[in-house]
């Protein structure tokens, strides 16, 4: 008998499976008439947790153990569980090249979602292929048209949908937060110009003339790196190169600014994984 169950892990929600079961051992029965082996049944006496390579997260539990052992159990191993997820996403991220088909870890905002391609081959409700967060997945769902892709072809689309999606997520973000920063940059007198680029190597840059880029990779970081790139970029428009001055200005407006540099440079390579 399988059951689901979900908990909290800060701000990350993870999905497991209980197995309840009875195991069966064998004893042997040493009487005259007989040499045969009996199955005998007994309850397993404790909840036994599995992270599996896939991120599946896979609960061993008695019978009649309650939901409420169930939880406390998980809970008592959330950290051990939260860190193997991560250690295999990791792994998965590292080893495979993005194919963009469900399974596959997307990024947004810090947290990562499960990438959930759904086709509608025997519908035409589905008009426009759309992207969309839900419940923990980042669901892109095809239209009729759509669906009857080929392999590849189809994941030429889903990338181009999800870069879009992000593209455009990314656009309201970052001048959301160019807005909410700007006061701090007090050398700064009209607010500059943003645009997005696509950049392999870089987040962002900003102009002679003081006009700033960021690239939309940035939305799969938290916001605080997000708020990190664009102070670094203000910072560019009173001192153009990396001089003891730039730091100190950027030190005055985000005195952690290295610990979240280091945290944006230690998952570069998965963000800017396409």
């Amino acid at each position: 008998m399988t059951e689901n169950g979900v908990f909290y892990y800060g701000q990350d929600k993870i999905d497991y499976e209980v197995v309840r079961k009875e195991v069966t051992y064998k004893e042997k029965i040493n009487q005259p008439e007989s040499d045969k082996l009996i199955a005998k049944k007994t309850k397993p006496r404790k909840v036994v947790i599995k992270v599996h390579p896939d991120q599946r997260v896979v609960v061993t539990a008695p019978v009649d153990a309650t939901d409420e052992v169930i939880h406390d159990a998980m809970m008592k191993r959330a950290r051990w569980i939260w860190q193997s997820l991560q250690a295999f996403a990791k792994q998965q991220d590292h080893v495979l090249p993005k194919r963009y088909v469900s399974g596959e870890t997307q990024f947004y905002l810090g947290r990562r979602y499960v990438l959930k391609v759904i086709t509608n081959i025997e519908t035409a409700n589905v008009i426009h292929s759309t992207v969309k967060l839900s419940h923990g997945k980042l669901n892109v769902e095809l239209s009729q048209s759509d669906s009857e892709l080929d392999t590849e072809e189809r994941a030429v689309l889903v990338k181009r949908l999800i870069d879009e999606w992000y593209k455009n997520k990314f656009r309201s973000i970052s001048g959301e937060r160019l807005e909410a920063l700007i006061y701090k940059a007090s050398w700064v007198k009209n607010s500059p110009s943003l645009r997005l680029m696509l950049m392999k190597k870089q987040w962002g840059s900003c102009s002679t003339k003081g006009n700033l880029i960021l690239n939309p990779h940035l939305v799969k970081a938290p916001k605080e790196c997000i708020d990190y790139v664009i102070l670094h970029e203000l910072c560019h428009i009173a001192e153009h190169n990396h001089s003891e001055h730039f730091w100190r200005l950027l030190t005055q407006v985000m005195p952690n600014w290295k610990e979240v540099k280091a945290r944006l440079d230690g998952m570069a390579e998965l963000y800017l994984n396409e």
